[in-house]
């Protein structure tokens, strides 16, 4: 039986790939220590997990599930646009729960775009958005980010290319992998961009609450909800990586488009997940700042480590990790990264996994403890 041609498109997800690799070195007795994947090693509130074990119990807690989630878990995402954004949401219709903002990704494609259409993909940017691009018939347009524009697009460049075909635009500010974050002023030039060329932007923003002291929606911008949607999650901010709660946010119209698509996928979120998932969006300040000051003293050691490998980084970049520019006459980043691997028994991801303007860079993932950053720099 032959597959779908449209497998030919797209490659095994990188750490899909490398973590085999990885895995296959600690079952022969290496001491690997993973730098390499945003997966929170905390764990949620002792709240949440209270909500998620007694709400099992309760009446039709095993049943299926609205495919728009509870409406408790949709006020308490438009309650919390509200408190740390600025942002009115109607929480019937202008939200849609996901299971990880990742299914989101394809849901949006699926609901968006016809085979040919074009979509702006950023580079560097999160592989997944040119992965689904190809899936489901669409062309990728890469466009570029570099340090020197503190990696937002030029858009005035953009502007003079042929943009009749582009349907849908991809962004994530505050910016994965480099940590980058886009002022009020660039978010608003980033709408009024696609407002001109009647095209359709997604920012995805799973970063806000990492290290970040000024939270921002693109959805705050007057008139995005015309042409924008953000994705969001509880994945990094509350710890939830494994529970995959996310959201989509964008007006009425496009909810809907999204909801026909999600509605022939799934058959709703467990019960219990949402009910923790309203418990963590309810959070106070402390929750906050205690994850910050987690993040803050494991950044403080990865800075000493990503010194010793002579390589530069950002201080002010936000989120959970460190992209860092390596010195140079270094080897490329996947052998730079390989020669760590096995000299050192530290896997770093290589900035290529996240486009051609990630050569030269690696990135360091601060979902590490404290004793093994340590413990990697006493291994240099």
């Amino acid at each position: 039986m032959t597959t779908a041609d449209r497998l030919d498109s797209v490659q095994e997800y990188y750490f899909s790939k490398k973590l085999r690799e990885v895995r296959g070195l600690m079952e022969q007795g290496r001491p690997i220590i993973n730098m390499g994947i945003g997966s929170p090693d905390l764990a949620p509130s002792p709240d949440v997990l209270k909500t998620l074990t007694t709400a099992i119990a309760d009446s039709g807690a095993h049943q299926y599930q609205s495919y728009q989630g509870l409406p408790e878990l949709r006020k308490a995402i438009a309650d919390f646009y509200q408190r740390k954004f600025d942002v009115s949401v109607d929480a019937a219709q202008e939200i849609l729960p996901l299971m990880g903002s990742k299914e989101g990704i394809m849901h949006i494609s699926m609901a968006f775009l016809n085979e040919g259409d074009q979509v702006l993909l950023p580079n560097p940017g999160y592989p997944t958005y040119g992965a689904v691009t190809k899936l489901v018939g669409g062309e990728p347009i890469y466009y570029d980010l570099k340090a020197e524009n503190g990696w937002f697009p030029d858009l005035e460049q953009l502007s003079k290319m042929d943009l009749s075909k582009v349907k849908l635009m991809w962004a994530s500010y505050p910016h994965m992998p480099t940590g980058a974050t886009a002022t009020k002023s660039q978010l608003k030039a980033l709408v009024d961009f696609v407002k001109k060329h009647d095209i359709l932007l997604v920012n995805d923003n799973p970063y806000s609450f990492v290290l970040s002291k000024n939270p921002t929606s693109i959805l705050s911008i007057d008139g995005a909800k015309d042409c924008t949607m953000e994705l969001n999650s509880l994945s990094k901010t509350f710890n939830m990586a494994g529970w995959r709660v996310g959201m989509v946010l964008g007006n009425a119209d496009h909810i809907t488009a999204i909801l026909k698509v999600k509605s022939n996928m799934d058959s709703g979120m467990f019960y219990g997940i949402q009910k923790g998932a309203v418990v963590a969006l309810q959070s106070g300040t402390e929750w906050f700042d205690t994850l910050d000051q987690v993040y803050n003293k494991r950044r403080e050691l990865m800075f000493q480590l990503v010194e010793k490998l002579d390589c530069e980084y950002d201080k002010d970049a936000v989120g959970m990790f460190v992209w860092s520019k390596l010195p140079k006459n270094s080897p490329p980043s996947e052998a730079f990264i390989d020669e760590i691997l096995y000299e050192k028994d530290i896997f770093i991801a290589p900035g290529t996994i996240f486009g051609s303007n990630g050569e030269g860079y690696i990135r360091f993932s601060l979902c590490v403890k404290e004793e093994k950053i340590k413990e990697a720099l006493e291994r240099f």
